[in-house]
């Protein structure tokens, strides 16, 4: 039986790795400027090549952001160009129109059997859950339910959430510290029962599309589960494959 050979990780895959440790540990905040490669060389000493490439990667994964001439930062939900990175709805008559949140409730919960799996959180720890509205020029577009774990998000109020002019992932960077890495989402095809057709004004039994969330911040660790209804009356859904 032959055996199977050690694998090794590239020299700057394991850098990545350390600078991702540093940003979870929160040793560098979001919207801050990180160090040179230089000096992240002589740090994990390694060449500047490598750190260059370890932070290509990031960059490409949208962890940091270059900006030339001026460094590499930490990205932020409150850049303009990551706002609204992980909505994929585009209006069909191509207008660049952004959405509008209108929070509807905040309530406390005891995490069931799905938010359990979603969030790997015991069976009963205390949710926070958000009922919000996604407008388009002022017609509802999006209906969205978001599970939090409770004790991450303490504190957070319907009057918080309405307080807050910008993106919710800005607010849970703001306020709770979090940042929203990576996500990933189950789409299926709905019909509209009574209760969201009426939030997003169409008939009931309207085709919608329901989009499942999970958001991951820093060591992978997922901090949000929602489910929306997409209305595409008048938006589809755009992912970008490369």
């Amino acid at each position: 039986m032959a055996h199977l050979s050690p694998t090794f990780s590239p020299l700057y895959q394991q850098i990545k790795t350390l600078i991702l440790q540093a940003l979870e540990a929160g040793e560098w905040t979001p919207g801050q400027a990180i160090p040179s490669e230089q000096d992240l060389a002589t740090r994990f000493g390694v060449s500047q090549g490598t750190v260059r490439k370890a932070i290509d990667e990031l960059s490409s994964e949208n962890i940091l952001l270059r900006r030339q001439g001026k460094g590499t930062f930490v990205a932020s939900h409150h850049d303009p160009r990551a706002l609204f990175r992980f909505l994929r709805l585009v209006p069909l008559s191509g207008g660049g129109a952004q959405p509008v949140s209108m929070p509807l409730e905040c309530w406390k919960a005891r995490a069931g059997q799905e938010a359990s799996k979603n969030l790997q959180v015991a069976m009963g720890s205390p949710l926070t859950i958000i009922r919000r509205l996604l407008k388009f020029d002022t017609k509802p577009v999006v209906v969205d339910e978001i599970y939090l774990p409770g004790e991450v998000f303490q504190g957070l109020s319907l009057e918080m959430l309405q307080d807050w002019e910008g993106s919710l992932y800005s607010l849970f960077e703001t306020r709770f510290g979090l940042r929203m890495i990576r996500a990933s989402e189950r789409i299926r095809a709905v019909a509209a029962e009574r209760a969201p057709a009426e939030l997003l004004g169409v008939p009931e039994h309207t085709p919608l599309l329901s989009v499942e969330r999970v958001a991951y911040t820093y060591g992978d660790k997922p901090v949000e589960w929602r489910r929306g209804l997409y209305s595409t009356a008048e938006h589809f859904y755009l992912n970008e494959l490369s």
